[in-house]
């Protein structure tokens, strides 16, 4: 006995019928929205079985009412009815499997988890394109396009910290604008991997480890850090926010010099070695006065400086200066390759063991319309006990004489290193009882300085590095200091590398969507108020390519009323988005190489 199942369904549905048809009989529209395909999955079947005859069985679908019939006639969508028309109904052969439940709900959620996928990846792209055909109509030319930036496809930004709040977020826009990216990690362990897309290049390494750091830098072209340490003890603090950035700054800069190298080029990273004092290569000591008078004449007390190498093969440049308007200087000409010249770098960079005193850094240039005339310039820098990196840029250079033009580092013959008694200001120091004393004349008229070398910091027009920092506002007052320190001593190791940098120290992070409130670009550490993950990300993504971002550092925080007393401030930004170009405006009048 052969029984068959004989569906009549209606040659042109009523938007009723259109309603509640059931997926497999009936296509969704592609105009109408996605919630409006998964309600009210109810189809009214009229079944008419005969079992034991030749009879078949026929399943009545719901039939739009004829135009001449009123709305009254026209059956209610919980009601079975069977319409009789003058016209053949069409038909279509179903086996039971085609109404079996179970399979009639495994297709739908399958064709309806299809539809989401494709709804889902025109929002966000977390996967890598299939092909290039597909990667082209979504982002280029297509509902995503508005976001790409160009030359972004060929850029791959790593960024540290990829599972916090920040960093996740910051994925999500670098890869809307159709950026590669590579996630540093600590462990792939099955939660981290959930956390990120799975369009992201994985990168295990710890910064606290300078070794597993060489592998993670390979293939990128920026580096965004957004990592933090997940408590306010000392040695996590130090291991993230000081040596971490440290580490990483490294071996970013390590591998564009193995890049270099492997061109048989140099590196535009690269910093340029003006001198290592150790070698103590055409060094020489010189004496001076700006000024003779009597007084300086008749208590004249003397001065003597030497440059020498210690047992331990440090140079060290010591003596005294007594003389009433009198400096002591180590010079050196300069001797650069051919094709050369300090016009393409922006700044020197000083490696040296300090006493705590300032000194001078003088360059001497010719001028450019009279080279027999002479142009000093110098900028004033202080040291600390122990080793560090010092950087000057040229932009900090003054001339001796107000009415000498500006630097011209291309004019540059001449680099030295001088000091006087004059610049320096009394020392606090501590007495065997603790008390906070005035340091002796004799302090302020003798000094050593151990020196390790002098290099040029290379220029270029786009930030190389991102760090996100922090302001001290809203952390508790009994960690604060040894926060801020640990934080300040990762901009300064981040500031020598050489690296282009761009320092974002926000208000208190808060958790609300971006592009809401207007934003308030401030240098000084003036600004209380807070600010959102959302807004912080795209600051970062926004600075990758902006020369306006490079070598600046600046707080930001939401649009606020300053209290009285300490002016207003200038709202350079409103309202970020996607197409407004805010941090051009927001940065150009802020200082750089702060």
């Amino acid at each position: 006995m052969a029984s068959s199942l004989v569906a009549r369904l209606p040659s042109s549905p009523s938007p009723a019928s259109t309603s509640s048809a059931f997926f497999p009989f009936q296509p969704i529209p592609q105009s109408l929205p996605l919630h409006s395909h998964v309600r009210h999955l109810r189809f009214s079947w009229s079944v008419n079985a005969s079992l034991g005859d030749d009879t078949s069985t026929q399943i009545d679908g719901p039939e739009a009412p004829s135009s001449s019939s009123s709305p009254a006639d026209a059956p209610s969508p919980s009601t079975s009815t069977v319409v009789t028309s003058s016209k053949q109904p069409q038909t279509v052969s179903l086996s039971l499997e085609d109404v079996n439940p179970v399979g009639l709900g495994r297709r739908s959620r399958q064709l309806f988890d299809e539809v989401w996928r494709r709804f889902t990846e025109l929002g966000q792209l977390t996967r890598s394109p299939r092909d290039s055909e597909e990667y082209e109509s979504v982002l280029i030319g297509g509902p995503m396009c508005e976001f790409t930036i160009p030359g972004a496809e060929s850029t791959t930004v790593l960024v540290a910290g990829a599972t916090s709040r920040v960093g996740r977020i910051v994925i999500r826009k670098l890869q809307l604008r159709g950026y590669k990216v590579k996630a540093l990690v600590r462990k792939a362990d099955p939660e981290t991997l959930e956390a990120l897309p799975r369009s992201v290049q994985i990168a295990v390494g710890d910064l606290g480890d300078p070794s597993s750091l060489k592998s993670v830098v390979e293939g990128c072209s920026k580096i965004i850090f957004c990592a933090r340490a997940r408590s306010n003890l000392t040695g996590d603090l130090n291991r993230v926010d000081r040596l971490g950035v440290y580490n990483l700054s490294k071996a970013f800069q390590d591998y564009n010099h193995r890049m270099a190298q492997a061109r048989a080029g140099r590196s535009s990273r690269s910093k340029l070695l003006i001198s290592k004092f150790k070698e103590k290569d055409e060094w020489a000591v010189q004496q001076g006065t700006h000024f003779t008078d009597d007084i300086a004449v008749k208590y004249d007390g003397g001065m003597n400086a030497t440059f020498s190498e210690e047992e331990d093969g440090n140079a060290v440049f010591s003596g005294y200066v007594f003389t009433r308007g009198g400096y002591v200087e180590l010079a050196k000409k300069l001797n650069l390759a051919p094709g050369l010249s300090l016009d393409r770098y922006e700044g020197l960079v000083l490696s040296v063991c300090g006493d705590g005193k300032f000194y001078s850094l003088i360059l001497e240039a010719c001028s450019m319309d009279d080279p027999s005339h002479k142009i000093i310039y110098a900028a004033r820098f202080a040291t600390r006990l122990g080793y560090s990196r010092i950087r000057i840029p040229f932009s900090s250079f003054r001339p001796m004489n107000p009415k000498d033009p500006a630097l011209d580092p291309f004019s540059v013959h001449t680099v030295a290193i001088r000091f006087e008694p004059r610049k320096q200001r009394p020392l606090p120091v501590r007495n065997g009882s603790g008390t906070s004393v005035q340091s002796s004349l004799r302090d302020l008229n003798s000094f050593k300085l151990t020196l390790d070398y002098i290099k040029a910091l290379p220029g270029g027009q786009e930030t190389d590095f991102v760090l996100i920092s922090c302001t001290g506002a809203g952390i508790d007052e009994n960690e604060r200091d040894k926060v801020i320190k640990a934080k300040q001593a990762g901009e300064a190791a981040l500031r020598n590398s050489g690296l282009g940098y761009t320092i974002i120290r926000p208000g208190p992070l808060q958790d609300e969507p971006g592009g809401q409130r207007a934003l308030v670009f401030d240098q000084g550490n003036r600004i209380s108020q807070g600010i959102s993950y959302a807004d912080v990300a795209d600051i970062c993504v926004k600075a990758l390519h902006n020369p306006a971002a490079r070598n600046r550092s600046f707080d930001v925080c939401y649009e606020y009323v300053a209290e009285q007393g300490q002016g207003l401030y200038e709202l350079v930004a409103h309202l970020p988005d996607k197409s407004n170009n805010y941090l051009t405006p927001a940065l150009s009048v802020l200082e750089k190489n702060t």
